[in-house]
Order: C-alpha cells, then sequence, then structure tokens
C-alpha cells in the first residue's frame, strides 16, 4: 500500500468517525452548546517576523497540526446539521474566561489555573478537574444566552 493511499484511509477513518460522532450526538440531544472556538486564528503560524522572530515554532506547527487533523470544524458542522435536521441546535457561547472562572462562586482569575488539568480556585478554594470546570461554565454561559434568546423572541411575538 502506498502513502498516498494509507493518508486516504486514515482521512476516510476520521471522516466516518466524525459522522458517527455527530449522529449519537444528535440522536440524543436536543441542545448542544459548545465553546465558539476560532480554529484560524488557534492554527495560525508562531513563526513571527525577522525582526521579532516566533517562540517555540516547532512546537506550535505540531499542535497545529494535531488541531487540523482532529476535524474540529467539521465536526461542528456535521454536528449543527444533524441537530437541525432533527429540530435541535447547535448554541455557540463565547469562550473568554470559561476555563478561567470557577464554577461554584463565578470568581475569574488567571491564577486559578495551577496546572493543565487541575484548578483550584483563589477565591473560595473550590478543587476540580479544569476540563470540568469549563463544561460547566459553558453550559451555564449557552442556558443564559439561549434564555436571552427566547425572551427577545416571545417580546418581538407579543
Amino acid at each position: 500500500m502506498g502513502v498516498a493511499r494509507a493518508h486516504e484511509r486514515v482521512s476516510d477513518m476520521r471522516l466516518d468517525f466524525l459522522h458517527k460522532a455527530s449522529n449519537s450526538i444528535g440522536e440524543t440531544q436536543a441542545v448542544v452548546y459548545v465553546e465558539d472556538l476560532t480554529i484560524r486564528t488557534m492554527t495560525g503560524s508562531a513563526r513571527g517576523t525577522a525582526e521579532n522572530p516566533g517562540r517555540n515554532v516547532r512546537q506550535k506547527a505540531g499542535l497545529n497540526r494535531s488541531i487540523l487533523s482532529r476535524g474540529w470544524g467539521l465536526f461542528l458542522s456535521l454536528l449543527e446539521y444533524k441537530l437541525s435536521r432533527r429540530g435541535g441546535r447547535l448554541v455557540r457561547v463565547d469562550p473568554r474566561n470559561t476555563s478561567r472562572t470557577c464554577s461554584a462562586c463565578g470568581h475569574v482569575s488567571p491564577e486559578n489555573r495551577k496546572t493543565q488539568e487541575a484548578f483550584v480556585w483563589v477565591a473560595c478554594g473550590h478543587a476540580e478537574n479544569a476540563d470540568a470546570n469549563a463544561a460547566k461554565n459553558i453550559l451555564g454561559a449557552g442556558q443564559a444566552r439561549s434564555a436571552c434568546s427566547e425572551a427577545k423572541t416571545s417580546e418581538s411575538a407579543a
């Protein structure tokens, strides 16, 4: 098997996985809240310029490859399509401070994040996995956004 064929098979497997995962979520959830990440900005080059060269360029290039090869953007497109087809919806939430905000007390601080995985909040001492905390913040922000848009819709209908 040639290299091109191997890459094509990996691509086909990735697409199959994205379809199956988005279909599974689309069948079981009515509303899905996600961070509205700008993948294009996240995967920008770290090279810099001749006057101001970038730092950790090789590591950033590896991270960019990893992000792009996972198909985040395609997954969200598939998920949004499959949700809307079944009457559901995808709500995109502003990602600002979702991983710096304590889900227990609402305190926002970069010092809350002790490591990549663990958070210990400086205001209340609440400790939790960083991803679980961010998920709670995204859910809360998404529900608030949905409630506001529903209130606006009912006001304009009256």
